[in-house]
């Protein structure tokens, strides 16, 4: 890592600054504030870091329904499954979404079963795997949030430009506000204010969240990952809080702008349309949070091209899994029969404990759990 770069992380992670931060906030915090961090990026650096060991006990995190592959439920797993049994399929996906439990299992016991099932790290990735083995059918199941959706339409677009055959799209991609609402909608709701997510704020911008404060009263602030981050977003909000504010406010200035970035947003626009309702695990089915393929790409939608075979059952969670109390925000990993025990990294039963941005593997990883 380059010299100048590598200042720049020691500066956001600066201990000394830290303390800092610290202080203010515990001589300025004088009422209770239930936090959601939206993102599980933030739940991973406020566990990393010690941050609830530092701050007073009026300030509570409530972790959030931000990890894509936490929220996806075990129909759409169980899609992914049967896809991969298919003849001359190679399913395609990110690296998380390898280990999801669904009813049949995982994409990697279906792969131990002898499924061509294979992970990138970028979805373009998916262009080479489909030009090596012309003779395949290569489905690229596409999860994520607004974050990794351009990156979805960037690889159709190539699909279209380059006349490829034997690319399609099992499409699982998810937005943050409409969820957000529906967790303040909701009579068990916890959340004073939000942290909101820096990596889907640079592709929307901060102004997806302007209805909150509006209509809502929550304050907003879009804060970025690293530590530092994080400490100056609580501080701000402890500030609006204080001052009996409710304002959209962005930390995050050197990469989120109030409009985004729109190239992106109109690459989305182009591809995607919004569909009617998405279940998210735990949560329920939600209006308008989930994309899906435009009518005049269905040639692409391997949901449709093979909608005999998959499954249309509605999958309970494992009744001993808390995985949807924790994603609404009104339980914690720790709160869970299960969790450090018979559920683990190497053995997990709820999703919450797959992923590597899950509040679950977040405490497992950084909780001192044995």
């Amino acid at each position: 890592m380059p010299q100048k770069e590598l200042d720049l992380f020691k500066a956001f992670r600066n201990p000394e600054h830290m303390k800092a931060l610290a202080k203010l906030i515990k001589q300025e915090s004088k009422t209770k504030i239930r936090l959601m961090e939206v993102c599980g990026g933030h739940t991973h650096t406020i566990m990393k870091y010690g941050i609830p060991q530092i701050l007073p006990d009026t300030i509570e995190f409530v972790h959030g329904p931000g990890c894509p592959v936490c929220i996806m439920p075990k129909e759409r797993i169980d899609h992914a499954y049967v896809l991969s049994q298919q003849p001359d399929v190679i399913m395609v996906t990110l690296g998380d979404m390898i280990k999801v439990p669904g009813s049949h299992g995982s994409l990697q016991d279906a792969r131990s079963k002898g499924a061509d099932v294979r992970f990138v790290y970028s979805p373009l990735d998916t262009l080479k795997i489909a030009k090596d083995n012309p003779e395949k059918k290569v489905i690229f199941f596409a999860i994520g949030f607004e974050t990794t959706t351009p990156m979805t339409a960037a690889l159709i677009d190539q699909v279209i430009k380059h006349d490829l055959k034997n690319i399609f799209f099992h499409i699982n991609h998810v937005t943050v506000p409409e969820v957000m609402e529906v967790l303040l909608q909701s009579e068990e709701c916890l959340i004073d204010a939000f942290i909101g997510p820096s990596h889907v704020s640079v592709i929307t911008g901060s102004k997806i969240y302007d209805q909150f404060p509006k209509k809502y009263h929550k304050p907003v602030v879009v804060t970025g990952f690293e530590p530092i981050d994080v400490m100056e977003g609580i501080l701000m909000i402890v500030r609006q809080v204080n001052e009996k504010r409710a304002d959209l406010e962005n930390q995050y200035k050197r990469s989120v702008s109030y409009e985004g970035n729109i190239v992106a947003q109109d690459l989305i626009n182009k591809y995607f349309d919004q569909r009617e309702l998405f279940k998210w695990r735990g949560l329920g089915n939600i209006p308008k949070s989930g994309l899906k393929l435009k009518d005049e790409f269905s040639y692409l939608d391997a949901e449709k091209i093979y909608d005999k075979v998959l499954p249309k059952e509605e999958i309970n969670d494992h009744k001993l899994c808390i995985c949807g109390d924790i994603l609404k925000g009104v339980a914690k990993p720790t709160d869970c029969k299960v969790f450090g025990k018979a559920c683990k990294p190497s053995s997990p039963i709820g999703s919450c404990m797959v992923s590597s941005e899950g509040a679950c593997a977040a405490y497992y990883k950084y909780g001192g759990v044995l």
